[in-house]
């Protein structure tokens, strides 16, 4: 196509990125051209290379242009990404990449720090809130917790101490010290090694706990002494008196070491996530005695605002911040009775910083976020919360000419919410920005400009890109997966409801946004608990439900296989409540979250499921292995013998570059393998063991088809859509969605006895539609084999092919916490006052019509 004069169009005619030869993961020599000052949509199955696009290859490249521009001093404050494997990208803008990580996971990081509104609120505070007669001015950092001028002096700014107590270590006190009465100690050699070392100290550790001296129990508890004493490990207390008699040669020199001391150092020290926990579950925690849980020095909180310390005002929920500061704002600076007018300069501060913290908070409030307080710690959020709060603050920057590139920013929402954001990405897009979005849901991918649509399988069936442009172009494609959903032509299918086979009765619940909340939750049946975001979904089903019932069964509440989290302490608060009921037919609870799997990169699928266990048993067994008679901790690339020395079994080295990104380049003696030589020397069916961790599941499910104890473990992970992966793809390169569905695969695999109540939050988070219906069908089969299955969702197929709906509503926050409707999905979707009713009705009309 030419112009008028007969010259050929430049790149800003076209108004495109175009983008040649990517090979960025699974990407095939892919050839795209997109356009600019649109909102394009990146579809395709989980695992098809969408995000390798957006993410790996636009974004990354937009990133690097940019950091060329900046001093190689500078450059070193960035978290680089690397260089994408691309040709060449021509015609793209700047980037700005809003992603679901959660960031720093610290119990300090909140909405106020992440928004910056509790860097405003703080000056507020100092230039123009109401001082105590005689008090001095505090400064700005001095109403943060996270400051040395800030932070409360005797809880360093947490607002909660930590110790142990004598009833926390010694839960039995009818037990002997032999019989294990001190359970904060170690549970093998290290405990029995204090116990024979107060043998040696001539304590009595055959007489009950509670019948020994009070001095005595506060010395083996508490003392910081740490003697070192001969210990004859074996022999009863007269023996070892004896031998002490006679100064006999001891077995070793021991040294002791209290149950309080042991406790802490563990919980700070240890590099096991594991003995953390455990040492975790001996202390006990309290609110502070000197701010009371405020965190802050008695100085800052004697400052008020509307009658209120900085921590009161940062506890309430921004729509009400926004109404306590509207006044001001306006210019109508009130002032407590007793008080003289302010200043000029003080009313002046006061009317721009209120102002600055309304029109933040609006932005806010417009994405559906008003609920959520300034100083809700952010490992608390969820991924979709996290990533509408960054999307508020580019919204408040008024940004021109810059791509955003968004991951599924419409995870974690309702129906309704997906509206606001609709509504957001419309006015960044009016603003002369670019939208690159990640997304799987369809109200979203409707309202594109441009699709992009990636497949069509995952893993390396995947990486090809099957249509690009207008929306409607995308129906006649038929390799397409997003398309038949897209037109319906694929529509969830409803079945008729399961009756229940019992019930659990929640009685009185209160936490968080639920207030004195009654609760009837079906057993032997699939139930759904929707609700806007922030309507008390988590806080019942994810909180308050496991809590109760663990502690019924006598086991810990605490999500399946998940990492300890900064906020456990939060998770761990009394729900206040009872629970009743059939709680004879409940023998078991599992609560699967989105918790990583595992913080390093030694931690993947295969050691995670336990399936790599199998396969290095395969190994062994071979006639080459047995020959040499290597076991199967020779195939495991964490312990010496087997890994290559040189990575220590990471199959990378680290380049340090300084200025630039650091490279992670193949080990050059394995080759990224993590083996050795000789250990590589060992096949099966011509595959060493390196081969095999790197094939995707449905490889390996081909390959292993005939071992029955590898069959099952495979066939679970293809059936949750995780057939994409490599069995030692590392867990650092799972998303939320992914970890929880390794997890549920992991639970999937065992052969439960028990009547077991599965609890998942938002299972369907990243998925495409087309996989969704594959997690269904896992968690019916639970389902038919006498379980229960309680899910918070949101997406309405999964709601509509459910036994029973528990609608929380009808708002969030203040507006939340009460159970509007609860029943069928056909019965909930009639409910009045349910926002969740109308989006539900359309979905069972649109099934109905297609029977």
């Amino acid at each position: 196509m030419t112009r008028p004069d007969g010259s050929l169009p430049t790149l800003l005619d076209t108004g495109m990125v175009r983008v040649r030869g990517a090979r960025e993961h699974n990407l095939k020599e892919v050839d795209v051209d997109v356009p600019r000052g649109a909102l394009v949509v990146f579809t395709g199955v989980s695992g098809s290379g969408k995000s390798s696009l957006a993410f790996g290859t636009l974004y990354a490249e937009a990133q690097r242009r940019y950091l060329e521009s900046v001093s190689p001093y500078a450059r070193r404050l960035f978290t680089q990404v690397g260089v994408p494997d691309v040709d060449r990208i021509e015609g793209l803008p700047p980037a700005v990449a809003l992603q679901q990580g959660r960031g720093s996971p610290t119990a300090r990081s909140s909405v106020g720090s992440l928004t910056t509104l509790s860097n405003v609120l703080r000056l507020l505070y100092s230039r123009a809130g109401d001082y105590p007669p005689g008090q001095g001015i505090v400064y700005a950092e001095g109403f943060s917790p996270n400051t040395p001028e800030g932070a409360c002096p005797q809880c360093h700014g947490l607002g909660r101490l930590y110790d142990v107590t004598e009833a926390s270590m010694v839960p039995d006190p009818s037990l002997t010290i032999r019989e294990r009465a001190i359970a904060a100690w170690p549970t093998a050699w290290g405990g029995q090694n204090q116990r024979d070392i107060l043998v040696t100290l001539d304590y009595d550790v055959d007489r009950p706990w509670r019948d020994l001296p009070q001095e005595q129990r506060d010395w083996i508890l508490f003392t910081d002494e740490q003697p070192v004493v001969p210990v004859y490990p074996g022999f009863t207390p007269e023996e070892t008196k004896r031998a002490l008699k006679r100064k006999l040669e001891p077995s070793y020199m021991g040294t002791f070491t209290g149950a309080r001391r042991h406790v802490l150092h563990t919980f700070a020290h240890s590099g096991s996530e594991s003995m953390k926990r455990r040492a975790a579950s001996y202390m006990v925690m309290s609110e502070c005695p000197t701010c009371h849980g405020k965190r802050l020095t008695p100085a800052a909180l004697s400052v008020t605002f509307a009658g209120l310390d900085i921590a009161d005002f940062s506890r309430l929920p921004l729509a009400r911040v926004a109404e306590l500061l509207a006044p001001a704002a306006g210019g109508d600076p009130d002032r407590p009775p007793g008080f003289p007018p302010r200043p000029t300069e003080e009313a002046l501060a006061l009317t721009r910083l209120a102002g600055d913290l309304v029109s933040r908070i609006g932005v806010l409030q417009g994405l559906g976020l008003g609920y959520l307080s300034l100083e809700r710690s952010t490992p608390t959020l969820s991924p979709g919360e996290l990533q509408r709060l960054r999307l508020a603050t580019q919204l408040y920057s008024h940004l021109f000419g810059v791509v955003y590139v968004l991951d599924e920013p419409s995870a974690g929402l309702h129906p309704a919410d997906t509206e606001a954001l609709l509504d957001a990405l419309a006015r960044l897009k009016a603003a002369g920005n670019s939208l690159f979005v990640v997304e799987h849901e369809l109200d979203v991918i409707r309202r594109a400009d441009w699709i992009v649509d990636v497949g069509p399988g995952a893993g390396e069936r995947g990486g090809r890109v099957l249509y690009s442009g207008p929306p409607e172009g995308l129906r006649d494609v038929p390799e397409s997966l997003t398309g038949r959903y897209l037109f319906n032509a694929a529509r969830p299918t409803v079945r008729a409801p399961r009756a229940p086979t019992g019930w659990l009765h929640l009685r009185g619940v209160r936490r968080n946004t639920l207030q004195a909340l009654d609760a009837e939750l079906p057993l032997g049946v699939l139930t759904a608990v929707t609700g806007v975001s922030g309507s008390g979904k988590s806080s019942l089903v994810s909180q308050a439900l496991p809590q109760l019932l663990a502690a019924h069964l006598g086991q810990p509440a605490q999500p399946e296989g998940g990492e300890p989290s900064p906020d456990d302490a939060e998770a761990a608060r009394p729900t206040e409540g009872r629970l009743d009921g059939d709680l004879h037919l409940v023998g078991r609870l599992v609560q699967v979250d989105q918790q990583p799997i595992g913080r390093t990169p030694r931690s993947n699928i295969a050691t995670y499921t336990g399936l790599f266990d199998q396969v290095r048993a395969l190994f062994a067994a071979t006639p080459d292995a047995r020959k040499r008679r290597y076991s199967a901790g020779r195939f495991s690339f964490n312990v010496k013998g087997g890994r290559c020395d040189h990575c220590q079994g990471e199959g990378f080295v680290m380049v340090e570059l300084l200025f630039l990104p650091s490279v992670y380049a193949p080990c050059p003696v394995c080759h990224g393998t993590r083996y050795n030589e000789k250990t590589l020397e060992i096949t099966l069916r011509e595959r060493t063991i390196a081969d095999v961790l790197a094939m995707t599941v449905d490889d390996a499910a081909a390959f292993f088809g005939e071992e029955p104890t590898l069959r099952r473990p495979l066939g679970v992970l293809q059936e949750v859509g995780l057939g994409y992966l490599r069995l030692g793809q590392p867990a650092t390169e799972l998303s939320g969605g992914e970890a929880q569905r390794v997890k549920l695969a992991t639970e999937l695999q065992r052969s439960a006895r028990a009547h077991t109540l599965y609890v998942l939050d938002e299972p369907t988070t990243g998925l495409h539609p087309a996989d969704v219906e594959r997690l269904q069908a896992q968690l019916e089969r639970l389902v038919d084999a006498g379980h229960t299955v309680i899910v918070v969702e949101h997406d309405l197929g999964l709601i509509a092919g459910a036994d029973w709906v528990i609608d929380l509503g009808p708002g969030a926050g203040d507006e939340g916490g009460r159970i509007v409707a609860a029943g069928p999905p056909a019965e909930v979707a009639r409910a009045r006052g349910s926002r969740t009713a109308p989006y539900l009705a359309a979905v069972l009309e649109g099934a109905a019509a297609a029977l």
